[in-house]
């Protein structure tokens, strides 16, 4: 009687013991995340570039899945791994400023901590470069170990992993801005003779002049690129070494696109897009849903879907501020028809760009195209290759589409990248893409508005914002105005007489944010534009909120060539406060007549106290008048 009667409960456990099996992963599969660094696809032998010796990186992909659409969210690191870690877009999170530090909330943890909840050795080698509050305390709650010598091997026997190795030789530094002695010492004598690219074993990008001078810097890409291959080949080799690789997924990328001017920082196909690709073991061949050996798709993939992706592939549940996709596995999500994407500043270079794609066309929304693509940024302007562009530039050598880098910007870009593909030909004034052109237009101020995108805010705001609270969560506060100050933002890059005269309407208006982009708006504005608003202008420098007042001073400096602007702006410069002073000095840098401002901008620099950004633009401002040497020694 007792075992008849207890049968029912054995079919139940037996069978909860069968559907646990079932739905649970045999086994964790380990990750390693390989990340280089400033890479975009079209330098990389399997993404088409016949001149690139990139040969493990190809191997990669020709037994894995290669993508061919994959974005960065940011065109700088540090934006672009805040992004990553937090899993969340930083124009919500207000972290899309270069090496800043703005707190977000508690409870959106760097994404390693979720993947340690299911049994993760998390580790990282070693780049961090979190744009949030108190980042060494971020860091540690999220990785077991961050450092130079972070790997699986530290992990306990038996336990799956989560290794970062982040490689360095791509990086900016080595491809241009460091001495070419340091590159040669540390790059090219690093190769073997055979495995160098020559300087004339590539065609040049067109938008750069096609010198000895200049091949001499560009060729410092490829053997880079080369360099960093080598690498990631005896990393792969540890990997099998160890007797891993059959039990670990692979997943490559670069953080963002190529580290040369008009690549890295800018907001177009160049500065955002990535080399991506995905290596299955046999065992996890089933969690692809592109198939593998080399199946190459056109998925648009973002990098606010990466921290989901893992986390799921990890069997944790997915925190609700996470918005990002699941790209595999059994909980994969819809796929993607368009993102949204943004660069913000980078070091000294102010600037605010959004950008929505579909894969097939880039359209990005200029918001200071006062500013032109090779606008002034420190790290840049010592290296060679950019000051060979600006000698050219000055001594006229270059082409129309060359010279464009120097020029300011059009408010809007239109570009077919897969036709285009060094983005030449705007296509805003095509009469055939002007449907195209309206629909991307308003997905990208719709994601604005819905996102509400705290990032509109200036920097000098969002530093004392954080103070108090996380602007992730201020800018769902009634609080913030998003709706006028987003229709006060557009308006800036139209140069028409309507949209200054509404630009001039909004320098009244009760808030202050509405007020600031209505200045800059101004400031985008033809000197003609200008003219009959020089009253207006000037008492918008009395401005109480400091970031109107400067920018209504630049202009009338600019325009009217008014004393008081440049007392003003002389007074600002001198501000304790960093950020106003380099909102100042960047204003500065696209002013006629610099040279009133010449020891003013020298004294603000030696101010005690003044950090990196501040000390660099200044530098710039000097070493445009030539008054300080544009070398790497002479960095700040």
């Amino acid at each position: 009687m007792l075992l008849k009667s207890s049968l029912p409960l054995m079919l139940i456990m037996l069978f909860g013991m069968f559907t646990s099996c079932q739905t649970k992963p045999l086994e964790q599969p380990n990750i390693l995340w390989i990340t280089i660094e400033d890479t975009s696809p079209h330098f990389i032998g399997c993404y088409g570039n016949d001149d690139a010796r990139t040969p493990v990186i190809d191997h990669l992909a020709m037994d894995g899945v290669r993508f061919n659409n994959a974005f960065s969210t940011g065109t700088v690191c540090s934006p672009s791994r805040t992004a990553i870690i937090t899993g969340v877009k930083t124009y919500k999170t207000g972290t899309g400023n270069h090496r800043s530090a703005i707190a977000v909330p508690n409870y959106m943890k760097g994404f390693p901590y979720y993947l340690q909840q299911q049994g993760y050795y998390t580790s990282n080698n070693k780049k961090t470069d979190y744009n949030v509050g108190d980042e060494k305390a971020y860091t540690a709650e999220a990785w077991h170990e961050s450092a130079d010598t972070a790997g699986w091997w530290n992990r306990a026997e038996g336990q799956p992993f989560f290794a970062v190795f982040n490689f360095m030789d791509s990086h900016q530094s080595r491809t241009m801005t460091h001495t070419y002695s340091w590159y040669k010492k540390q790059v090219l004598n690093e190769l073997a003779a055979e495995e160098r690219i020559g300087e004339n074993d590539f065609d040049m990008p067109p938008f750069y002049n096609d010198t000895p001078a200049m091949r001499k810097q560009f060729a410092r890409v490829y053997n880079s690129l080369k360099l960093t291959d080598n690498k990631i080949g005896a990393l792969l080799q540890r990997l099998e070494a160890d007797g891993l690789k059959e039990n670990t997924i692979i997943i490559f990328y670069a953080d963002h696109g190529e580290g040369i001017p008009r690549g890295k920082t800018n907001g177009i196909n160049l500065g955002y897009r990535v080399p991506f690709i995905i290596w299955f073991p046999e065992k996890y061949k089933h969690l692809s849903p592109w198939g593998t050996n080399g199946v190459v798709t056109d998925e648009l993939v973002s990098f606010e879907d990466l921290a989901p992706t893992v986390i799921s592939l990890a069997g944790g549940e997915i925190p609700e501020h996470m918005t990002g996709r699941i790209m595999m596995g059994d909980n994969r999500s819809k796929r993607a028809e368009y993102l949204v994407l943004s660069s913000d500043r980078a070091d000294n270079g102010i600037d605010l760009v959004r950008t929505v794609t579909n894969g097939k066309y880039i359209y990005s929304r200029n918001f200071m195209p006062f500013i032109p693509e090779a606008r002034y940024i420190r790290y840049m302007e010592i290296s060679d290759i950019k000051q060979q562009m600006r000698r050219d530039y000055e001594q006229n050598l270059l082409n129309p589409v060359q010279k464009r880098l120097f020029e300011a910007r059009p408010a809007e870009y239109l570009y077919n990248i897969e036709d285009d593909v060094w983005e030449l030909n705007n296509l805003v004034d095509d009469e055939k893409h002007q449907e195209l052109l309206n629909e991307m237009r308003q997905l990208l101020k719709q994601e604005m508005l819905d996102a509400k995108d705290v990032m509109l805010l200036p920097e000098y705001e969002l530093e004392i914002l954080a103070q108090e609270q996380a602007p992730y969560e201020y800018r769902l506060s009634d609080s913030y105005a998003i709706n006028d100050i987003l229709a006060s933002a557009w308006l800036s890059g139209d140069r028409s007489k309507e949209a200054a005269t509404k630009q001039v309407q909004n320098l009244s208006h009760p808030d202050k944010i509405v007020r600031y982009w209505a200045a800059v708006g101004l400031r985008s504005q033809s000197k003609e534009q200008l003219q009959p608003f020089e009253k207006e202008i000037k008492q918008a420098m009395s401005d109480e909120y400091a970031p109107v007042a400067i920018t209504a001073a630049a202009m009338a400096y600019n325009q009217f060539d008014s004393s008081e602007a440049q007392s003003v702006l002389k007074s600002y410069l001198l501000h304790e406060n960093d950020m106003l002073a380099l909102l100042t000095i960047h204003y500065l840098m696209y002013v006629d007549n610099k040279q009133p401002f010449a020891e003013t901008v020298r004294a603000s620099r030696e101010m005690k106290g003044r950090t990196y950004n501040p000390k660099a633009a200044a530098v710039d401002f000097l070493g445009s008048l030539g008054l300080v040497p544009n070398n790497p020694s002479y960095r700040q």
